[in-house]
């Protein structure tokens, strides 16, 4: 599950296995599977973000023999994004 923020600013938590689609329009629609649509504050990469980081914390858990692996590549996109955010 990750938490985001609907526009009225309350919190929600969503299985972000669920999440079909999502888009900039100019806000952030998710489209879950069922069809139900959902507009959130959070930027459309923050919930890519975070996105992934629940799945490799799911990984980290049922492969603890991976945790080295997902360790170096969670270290290497926070370098990354910090770059691309100097360079902006």
């Amino acid at each position: 599950m990750i938490e985001l923020t609907r526009l009225n600013g309350s919190r929600l938590s969503i299985n972000c296995d669920l999440i079909k689609y999502a888009e900039s329009a100019p806000d952030t629609v998710l489209t879950l599977v069922t069809g139900e649509k959902l507009v959130v504050l959070e930027p459309r990469s923050e919930v890519m973000r975070r996105a992934l980081d629940y799945r490799a914390s799911v990984l980290r858990a049922a492969w603890p023999e991976a945790a080295s692996a997902l360790g170096a590549c969670s270290a290497r996109e926070t370098q990354e994004r910090s770059t691309q955010t100097s360079n902006t």
